[in-house]
């Protein structure tokens, strides 16, 4: 995969989400989604952690006791990349996640020439109202 031409070796980094109930987020992010912290910083009520979600990818969760989500909120989704799109998706409903998009195949029909780009993808909402794609493909 050839590196970005602005970025050099960029890529998804992170997304940030705020979040009022610290516990939920951890159980979600972590044994949900199997998220490792790699580190954490501040303390109660306003700490942050940054969760690595595999090969260098991360969510920045901040705590913020005062904070209200905006109705749709300026991110519509993030993905996350799987190569067990249907286990996660078993995993996550196992612990009372809401699948808003069950497990689905799609082709995605470009327009840049490149053809027909084939995925899996499932939709779950976390517990801040977060929109998260998984997302499964050999080709982006």
């Amino acid at each position: 995969m050839p590196a970005n031409p602005i970025l050099g070796g960029g890529g998804f980094h992170h997304v940030c989400v705020k979040t009022r109930d610290w516990a939920a987020t951890m159980r979600f992010y972590c044994a949900g989604l199997g998220c490792i912290e790699k580190i954490t910083w501040s303390e109660a009520p306003k700490r942050a952690v940054m969760l690595d979600a595999g090969d260098g990818n991360y969510i920045e969760v901040f705590e913020d006791l005062a904070w209200a989500p905006p109705p749709e909120g300026p991110v519509a989704h993030f993905a996350l990349r799987t190569t067990r799109l249907d286990a996660a998706v078993a995993h996550l409903r196992a612990l009372g996640v809401p699948i808003t998009v069950e497990p689905r195949d799609v082709t995605i029909a470009t327009t840049n020439g490149v053809g027909p780009v084939p995925v899996r993808i499932a939709f779950c909402t976390g517990p801040n109202g977060e929109s998260v794609e998984l997302l499964q493909n050999t080709l982006t």
